[in-house]
Order: structure tokens, then sequence, then C-alpha cells
């Protein structure tokens, strides 16, 4: 017997004098290993106590224990917050999953799908954003169709206008709309939004929602008072940077994400503006390190984990049903120090701006 505490796929493979692969075929039932050579792998992994796990299952490419997910950018922490969630969902159901990072190439997660499907998984979850794309919605559709037909599992988090699957839809919209009622409370009346790419069906709901409940208040929110840029940190600096160079009068600005936020707040910062004395700034998520800012951030707290389970739960369910759910999870606005009534006497943005040019 093997006196490692772990017995590996290495081990029966070494045991058989085999290759891993062909250790991995024989201990997976594939019909395409010489019975003699399955006999002694069979054998080798008897003598040392070997149970295949979901690991050495997966490379052989038969498993229905593997689980694909799909998201945009791991290193945005919505994204850890909505994976820490599946993966507490899965483990719990004896899953492995595979992680895979688009960076918002549509072709890209085509691709993945495409893959996982050729590898068997017993689920996929996209828990990115859909995107406004006829094209890319039929070609995921082409790939992603059969995959259920053949007993998949596919669970998506946020919008996707034509995929008949499994739904955890966080109410972008209705969150956006409600931070602009309570921005609106506070006084404010001229507003800015630093957005990501309008091809995104999450920026689409939560700009919309936004300008929707100004419009209700009589409040103008006009396309020179809209920057555009990525999803990142680094985006939201540029953003904020370029709006602070158009010399606009906004007193608040709205970053339709907490990262894109996090950027903004250096931009500010950098041209001489105070926050929120001269400028509020307000995002969306509620990411855990937006809390620990100075100041903490103003944002609509998304319950990112839940986003996660509820996704994984879908995808391990009763595949007797064929009829698709959608559940929908509502944010909560929460205020913080990174927003107040705005200054008096004059726009914070256009003071902010003199400093910067005056230094």
């Amino acid at each position: 017997m093997n006196d490692r505490p772990h017995v590996t796929l290495e081990d029966v493979a070494r045991a058989a004098e085999v290759s891993l692969a062909t250790a991995s075929r024989a201990l997976n039932g594939t019909t395409k290993v010489k019975s003699d050579l399955r006999d002694r792998v069979l054998a080798a992994a008897a003598e040392l106590a070997y149970t295949p796990n979901a690991h050495a299952q997966a490379l052989a490419g038969a498993t229905h224990r593997t689980v694909g997910v799909i998201c945009h950018d791991v290193s945005d922490p919505y994204f850890a917050g909505v994976a820490r969630g599946i993966m507490r969902v899965a483990g719990e159901n004896g899953l492995l999953v595979m992680l895979a990072s688009t960076f918002r190439d549509p072709q890209k997660e085509i691709a993945y799908v495409s893959t996982l499907r050729a590898q068997r998984a017993s689920a996929i979850l996209l828990i990115g954003s859909g995107f406004e794309d006829r094209a890319w919605e039929r070609a995921l559709a082409a790939e992603i169709d059969p995959y259920r037909k053949g007993g998949g599992q596919v669970a998506v988090v946020s919008r996707h206008r034509s995929l008949r699957v499994d739904t955890v839809q966080p109410e972008n919209r209705e969150g956006a709309a409600a931070l602009a009622r309570a921005l609106l409370a506070l006084g404010h009346r001229r507003f800015a939004v630093l957005t990501g790419p309008r091809a995104l069906t999450t920026v689409v709901d939560r700009l919309g929602g936004f300008r929707e409940a100004l419009g209700e208040a009589g409040v103008e929110l006009d396309e020179q008072s809209i920057v555009e840029a990525p999803f990142t940190r680094d985006g939201g600096h540029a953003a904020m940077s370029e709006l602070l160079a158009r010399g606009l009068e906004a007193t608040c600005v709205f970053a339709v994400t907490d990262v894109m936020a996090i950027g903004a707040l250096t931009a500010a910062r950098e041209a001489g503006l105070s926050v929120p004395d001269d400028l509020s700034l307000a995002g969306f998520d509620d990411i855990p390190v937006v809390r620990d800012l100075t100041p903490p951030l103003t944002t609509v707290a998304l319950p990112l984990e839940k986003l996660g389970e509820r996704a994984m739960e879908l995808a391990v369910r009763d595949t007797t049903s064929a009829r698709s759910r959608i559940l929908r999870m509502a944010g909560e606005v929460v205020l913080r120090e990174s927003t107040a009534p705005p200054p008096p006497g004059g726009t914070g943005a256009a003071k902010g701006t003199a400093k910067g040019a005056s230094r």
C-alpha cells in the first residue's frame, strides 16, 4: 500500500506503468483502452486505494461534475463576490468550478461556451452583463441551445435579452433610479455620469434608470454630462479627468460601478476637489473596499454572493422542468460620506477645476 496521505492519478499511472492519459481513460470507463492496460490500471488503483476525484475526471473530458463559470474580468471585485457565492454552493454539491475571464470580449464568451460544451461540463454560468448585439445573441444561442437539449444546465447573472435560460437578474434600472431620487433629495440638480460601454445591458439599465428618475423630477441629463470609458479603475480615472477638463458644473457624479468610482475619486483629488465638500460622488455594487475609502462611498448595494448562490442553485436544480426562471434581486441605496448637499455659492466642479489650473 502507498503510505502517502493522498493518492494521485499520477501514482496510479506510475504503479501501472502507463501514461497519465491512459490511466485517466481507464478509470473513466472509456472503450479506447486495451483490456490488458485497463486491468493493470484498475489493479493499481485498488492496491493504492485510489478514488477518482472530480479534477481527475474532468481531465478525462467525461465528467458531469464540472461547472464552467464565465465572467468579464476576474480581477473585478464584483465578479469575485459573485464567484464566491457560486463556489460555496458548488462545493456543497461536490462540483468542480472552472473560471474563465473574457475581458468583455463577446467572441471570447462564445468560444468559452463552445469549449465547455466540448468538455461536457454539467453546467455553464454566465455572470457578466449581456451585450446589446443581435449577432452575438444568435451565435451564443447556437451554442447554448443544443447544449441544453443534451442535458446541460445554463444560468446567467444579469440581463441577457434573448437567451431562454434561468436568470438571476439584479434590478439595475430600479437601483439606479432609487439612487437618483436619493441624490435629488440631498438637493442636487446638476449631475454627470461616468459610464462603461453602452453595448452592455448593465450600462443600458443603470444609465437608463438614473436618467429616467432625474427626468421625472424635471432634471435633464444631457449627453455632454455623460462620459464613456472602460469598466475599470483606470477607466473611471480617465472619465473623471475628461469630465473635469470639459469644465462641467455638476455638483454630483454617478459612476455606474464602484470600481470606476474609485478611479474617479483619485482624479477628483488630483484636480484639487474635495469629496463631498466640492463634489459628491456615488457608485453602484457596494464592493467591500468602498466602505474603507476616504470618504466611504455612497452606492447601491447588491447582494453579490447571493447572486452567485442563486445562479448556482438554479444550475443544479431538477432538470425535469423545461421552463426557464427569472429571479430578481433588488439593490439598496446606501448613503455614505462621499455625498452631501451641494456646496453653496456655485458648483464644486467648476471651483475644483479652477484650483487645479492655478497650481
